[in-house]
């Protein structure tokens, strides 16, 4: 099975997150759970701006860790979300990861959007 490369896992509550996010970047997160000592992926993500506020609005939900890393730009966001997400195929991802609005990027793994 592949590595997601990304940091936790972390307890997916609100000081789970403000403990282990603790700037304002873009970035990437798998929410899961850790079952026989390894992290299991059930849905990929990512933020453009604020991964830690994207993180907090999952809380509620029923996930109960999650993993992370942060990017210097929306577009390595992007293309990593894409990466995990055809990597793992979490089962709770409807559909492949969104390209931003008014951007002509296309997916590194599958090429959609080309």
């Amino acid at each position: 099975m592949p590595s997601s490369g990304l940091n936790g896992p972390y307890d997916l509550t609100s000081n789970g997150v403000a403990n282990a996010v603790t700037r304002s970047s873009a970035g990437v997160y798998a929410l899961g759970k850790t079952e026989n000592g390894a992290f299991h992926i059930y849905y990929v993500g990512r933020s453009d701006s604020d991964v830690a506020g994207r993180l907090q609005q999952h809380v509620v939900k029923w996930y109960p860790q999650f993993k992370f890393d942060y990017f210097s730009s929306a577009k390595s966001a992007f293309e990593k979300e894409c990466h995990l997400y055809h990597d793992f195929s979490p089962k709770d991802n409807d559909v492949h990861p969104a390209r931003p609005r008014d951007t002509n990027w296309i997916c590194p793994a599958c090429r959609i959007f080309a």
